[in-house]
């Protein structure tokens, strides 16, 4: 259990520090600050359990509406990117195969992010580059409430690109280095 809680704070540390900190989703802090994030480590090792662990988890958000959304950490079953990115096909798939299409979406975030047709060093693959692969299990009601509400939120991901830029490739390497 001890690797669990320093996992869980490399995690929460990267949240505080980027994603919050730099603003890259200005929806967290409201969820952080109200302790309404949950923090699951997954360390099967196997799709398969995994897979099935990540459904409990939707379940498990289904049956505690106080817990707004989980962070669900992949701890060795994706270490490598183009695992990971296999992972979360099958595990949206099976989103919409159990029915929750529509009430929870999966965002991505990889120690090796890189978006498609980008260099690996374009600091704006830090977006979503995290400590830990993990999926962001997240309600799909509570993200249509809150962008309603947030004026252009189509500008946030250009935002967050021209930002990382602005700080660039070993600013961004160091935040994320400093969670570890």
């Amino acid at each position: 259990m001890p690797e669990y809680k320093s996992i869980i704070q490399q995690t929460q540390c990267w949240l505080d520090k980027v994603v919050i900190g730099h603003n890259i989703c200005p929806f967290a802090k409201k969820e952080r600050d109200a302790d309404r994030i949950r923090f699951v480590v997954e360390s099967c090792g196997q799709f398969a359990t995994a897979l099935e662990n990540l459904i409990c988890e939707c379940e498990y958000l289904e049956q505690n509406s106080d817990t707004e959304t989980t962070l669900f950490i992949l701890e060795h079953i994706t270490e490598n990117f183009n695992d990971y990115l296999d992972f979360l096909d099958i595990a949206n798939q099976l989103l919409i195969d159990q029915g929750y299409e529509g009430v929870f979406q999966l965002a991505s975030f990889h120690p090796d992010y890189c978006f498609a047709d980008t260099d690996p060093d374009d600091p704006a693959n830090y977006t979503n580059r995290s400590p830990w692969p993990m999926l962001h299990i997240i309600r799909e009601a509570s993200l249509e409430q809150v962008l309603q509400n947030y004026p252009n939120p189509e500008d946030i991901p250009q935002r967050n690109i021209e930002h990382c830029h602005r700080l660039g490739l070993e600013v961004m390497q160091k935040m994320l280095n400093d969670c570890k």
